[in-house]
Order: structure tokens, then sequence, then C-alpha cells
């Protein structure tokens, strides 16, 4: 059941510092806080500039920031829909088990729907067992046979040599 006084809402401006502090919680949960090389303008540029490349909404318990979820459109060419991927949920951990990821999770979810999305989805670490059973447990299906490309910093360069 959510905290009585969860607010969930959509970022600022004024909250970058706030999801610099969440993304910072996150890495250092993560075990990645050395791939966090952005800076605050980095972040505010790309959800508030003139053109936003993400969004985030940011979950509150007595005026205290708890927790986010950071998003993007994508596009299904199988559904030939929108969709939307979450690229970051975090909740603090004093504050787990008390229903505000699953009220993130509900509150995209809605959005989804409501900007006609066929799908919401995202990914997760192999090993974050306690994230793998709540998406489960939320009706998440887990895509085993699916794995992440990326490329970046030498090698993206490098595609534009080729």
């Amino acid at each position: 059941m959510p905290t009585p006084s969860l607010e969930i809402r959509p970022a600022t401006p004024a909250d970058v510092p706030v999801l610099i502090a969440l993304i910072k919680a996150l890495a250092d949960y993560e075990k990645l806080a050395h791939e966090v090389t952005g800076k605050p303008e980095d972040l505010e540029q790309a959800l508030f500039g003139d053109r936003p490349y993400a969004e985030a909404l940011l979950a509150w318990v007595d005026g205290q920031p708890v927790g986010m979820a950071l998003f993007f459109h994508n596009f299904s060419t199988f559904l030939m829909q929108p969709g939307i991927y979450l690229e970051d949920l975090f909740v603090y951990p004093d504050y787990r088990g008390q229903g505000i990821g699953k009220a993130l999770l509900v509150h995209l979810g809605k959005l989804a729907l409501a900007r006609g999305c066929g799908r919401l989805e995202w990914s997760v670490l192999d090993w974050n067992t306690p994230a793998i059973e709540f998406y489960q447990r939320m009706g998440a299906e887990i895509k085993p046979e699916w794995q992440t490309c990326r490329v970046t910093g030498e090698a993206l360069a490098a595609f534009g040599e080729m």
C-alpha cells in the first residue's frame, strides 16, 4: 500500500540537484558510480532544453525526495506504436517496501496509456534479484533472450569515421 503522504509529480528544472543525488545513489547501488560522468547542466539540457530527450517523475514523502523514474519515448516497429522506455527507477533504500516503486511504475503505465503507447519496457541487471522479483510481481515479462548492445566513447566516435 502506498505511503499516505506520497506525492508523485513531474520533475522541474529546479529539481535537477535532486535528480543528480538520486542518480548518484542509484549508481552506487548498482556499483557503477564510476560511470556517472555527466554534469548537472547536461541533465538540465536533456530534460528541459529546447529539445527534451527524456522526462522524470519524482516521488516525495513528507516533502522529501525519495525516488525517481527517468524515461523517454521509443518506437516499436512491430506494434507500429510509440512506447515508453524506463531508463531508471530508483527508491532510496530506507523507503523501499512502502509501495513507492510500485506507485512510480503505475503512474508511468497510466502515462503510457494516456499517450497511446503500446508498451512500457526497461532493463534490469541480472544480479538484482529483488528488482527482478518485484517487476515480475508487477506483471513484467523478463526477456532473457535479449541482450543489450551499447557503443560509447571512442567506439562511438569510430562510427563517425567508418
